[in-house]
């Protein structure tokens, strides 16, 4: 019998509660088929959008997401093309947004708005997706890798990071601590296959070391973090992310995606990476099994990593087209940037709200990366801002100046300035 068939879960009520003030997140250990995973090196898994326009879309109670339920679907005898299908035609009884299996990722419910699949609590709380059954060693390690950099991505879709049992929880989860439900999944299935193909237990801990991992390349941070800080800075170092492991620290400044570089004329001298050289997960890809000449060609550069703390080098985070979904970290010598010159600078100004300029926690497309904060029009006309630095970017010959606001620092182009107050 289906899953499906099983649920009873029609209402979309949002009730909430104070469940889950006794969570704890749960720092997963290694195990065997992770490693097994690990060794594989799969390529980044490709996430298909397949939405189907007749599911209803009702509103999480908060407006989005909080994270992410693990199904799978009780049917050793389907396929994800038929639970698609299924579902499609039995939807008023329940529906989940995304079917994995060893091979796809298939999203076919919006995400933005909630489904059916684990009760009327975690249905207003969470996306959720289904494990389709497979039969085979390779075929259950791909899938978990698949369930696993899909959690991770709607996690950091939605600014949200992995902690057991609030952002990522199982079926069963949900039963123990949320209610509305009673299922047990994905536990009897992938405990079975777990001993069938390998000899050994995997549980939701395990899962989430996965997730970890998984959740440092989609992010771009460290998957073993023991304390995490985040501050906004106003120094040239932009608004950073910093991951503190005993001893070692790597803090990570994400820009907004319209950072280019060029990959020098030598970039082969230092190898290329799935993650920065040295953190947990990392493992050497090479550049040989990317199959081309890349010297002087354009890259796309989305974060950057600095070592600090035992260890040190600049890393960046790159991908060879614009949409591109597979992305490596090269070391910093590997790339040549557009020099910026900087420079102190004083001065009173006013904002020029005739357009509406772009203001940024640094200079656009400068080694430091930069991302949209702010735009000169969410100020009033007239607002009256303090220079206290240049900068003078030799690719385009442009001015930047750093100006303060309500004790914020922004970096805008000249133009974005009218004369001195």
């Amino acid at each position: 019998m289906k899953k499906w068939q099983r649920w009873a879960v029609r209402g979309i009520a949002l009730t909430a509660g104070c469940i889950g003030l006794f969570w704890s997140s749960t720092t997963a250990s290694a195990n065997s088929i992770n490693t097994y995973i690990a060794n594989q090196q799969y390529a980044t898994p490709k996430i298909t959008s397949s939405i189907w326009s007749g599911f209803p879309q009702n509103p999480y109670r908060n407006g989005k997401p909080e994270g992410v339920v693990v199904h799978e679907t009780a049917n050793p005898n389907s396929t994800i093309y038929g639970e698609i299908s299924y579902m499609e035609k039995n939807y008023k009884n329940a529906f989940v947004h995304t079917f994995v299996d060893a091979s796809s990722i298939i999203n076919v419910a919006n995400t933005n708005y909630l489904c059916w699949g684990a009760g009327p609590i975690a249905n207003a709380r969470y996306v959720q997706f289904e494990q389709v059954e497979v039969h085979s060693k390779a075929a259950f390690a791909s899938e978990l890798n698949n369930a696993a950099y899909y959690t991770a991505y709607i996690l950091n879709q939605y600014g949200l990071t992995p902690k057991r049992n609030v952002t990522v929880l199982s079926h069963h989860d949900v039963s123990t601590n949320l209610g509305g439900t009673n299922h047990t999944d994905p536990d009897g299935y992938w405990k079975a296959n777990a001993s069938s193909y390998f000899g050994t237990t995997y549980t939701m801990t395990d899962f989430m070391s996965l997730v970890n991992t998984q959740f440092a390349k989609v992010s771009g941070t460290t998957p073993n973090t023991d304390t995490t800080t985040d501050s906004n800075s106003n120094s040239d170092s932009s608004t950073n992310h910093t991951t503190t492991t005993p001893k070692k620290t790597v803090t990570y400044n994400h820009g907004g995606n319209n950072e280019t570089a060029t990959l020098a004329s030598n970039y082969t001298k230092w190898s290329v990476y799935n993650h920065i050289k040295g953190t947990s997960g990392a493992y050497k890809i090479g550049w040989s099994r990317l199959s081309s000449d890349y010297r002087g060609a354009k890259v796309y550069v989305d974060s950057r990593g600095v070592k600090k703390g035992g260890w040190s080098g600049t890393w960046y985070r790159i991908r060879f087209s614009k949409n591109a979904t597979t992305k490596y970290w090269v070391y910093s010598k590997t790339l040549t940037f557009p020099k910026v010159t900087f420079s102190d600078a004083s001065g009173s100004y006013t904002l020029n709200t005739t357009k509406n300029y772009k203001m940024y926690n640094h200079v656009l497309n400068s080694k430091y990366l930069s991302k949209t904060t702010a735009h000169t029009q969410d100020f009033p006309a007239g607002t009256k801002v303090t220079v206290n630095k240049a900068g003078n970017k030799g690719s385009d010959g442009s001015t930047w100046y750093r100006v303060t606001l309500n004790n914020q620092a922004y970096w805008i182009q000249a133009a974005g300035l009218n004369g001195k107050a």
